[in-house]
């Protein structure tokens, strides 16, 4: 059975992750409020400020700006784009 959970980005009932996306208390958290949905929807921002920002993954000021990311796409205002984004077309 599909696990369900009030998904805190979309406000309503759906399905949610398979597993925690991390072994913290955040990722339990995320695990607990956010639709497969959501986290494919984050998974490409995630890789749209990767590659706009010209991160590395791997260091700790990356990870600690995409956990603050993250957690405003979720449970904030949804997040900005950098100015310089411009949005593939079709």
């Amino acid at each position: 059975m599909a696990n369900m959970v009030f998904c805190a980005k979309y406000k309503q009932e759906m399905e949610g992750l398979d597993e925690p996306p991390f072994d913290s208390d955040f990722g339990q958290k995320i695990y607990k409020t956010v639709s497969k949905k959501a986290w494919g929807e984050w998974i490409e921002r995630q890789k749209m400020l990767l590659n706009e920002y010209r991160l590395q993954p791997w260091t700790p000021q990356a990870q600690e700006f995409l956990v603050e990311q993250m957690n405003d796409f979720f449970y904030g205002s949804g997040g900005d784009v950098p100015k310089e984004f411009v949005a593939p077309t079709a």
